[in-house]
């Protein structure tokens, strides 16, 4: 069902700016942990890209539930949940996102808790979730415009 057309300019220009924060994580992926901690500024630096690319994705996510199956003012986690009920992802990455929209709100909310351990963590061991979620909206945009093209 398709309520409107998807603005996919948009949502590749969002996902260019998810590459664009990963490729400033990266570097920290590659770091220990000690080395990571002894700069103070390392933690802030990856919690704003790392927040950055999390409202990004989930900009997206809300932008296609909306234009395309009607949803209004849903949350994070709704969005996490909607996405791979309607296989616009897999269930597998439907999850994941789930988590993310949780931690998203604790950056958000309970930014006080964040400790910069967990932020190395994420950025050691999970940034391929964004990978992931780039691969899985491009094969969804490939597929949507295929539908359109041909009706």
């Amino acid at each position: 069902m398709v309520i409107s057309n998807l603005n996919t300019d948009r949502i590749l220009e969002l996902l260019r700016f998810i590459e664009a924060c990963l490729q400033e994580l990266r570097p920290f992926a590659k770091i220990s942990k000690e080395e990571f901690l002894s700069d103070k500024k390392n933690p802030p630096f990856v919690e704003s890209y790392l927040r950055r690319s999390l409202e990004a994705v989930f900009d997206i996510g809300r932008h296609i539930l909306a234009k395309t199956y009607g949803f209004r003012g849903i949350e994070y986690k709704v969005i996490a949940k909607e996405l791979g009920e309607r296989k616009v992802i897999s269930k597998g990455l439907s999850d994941i996102l789930y988590t993310m929209a949780g931690y998203r709100n604790r950056m958000v909310h309970l930014y006080r808790e964040i400790t910069p351990e967990e932020l190395y963590y994420i950025a050691a061991h999970n940034l391929k979730d964004f990978d992931s979620f780039i691969r899985e909206i491009v094969a969804f945009l490939k597929a949507y415009e295929e539908k359109i093209r041909t009706g």
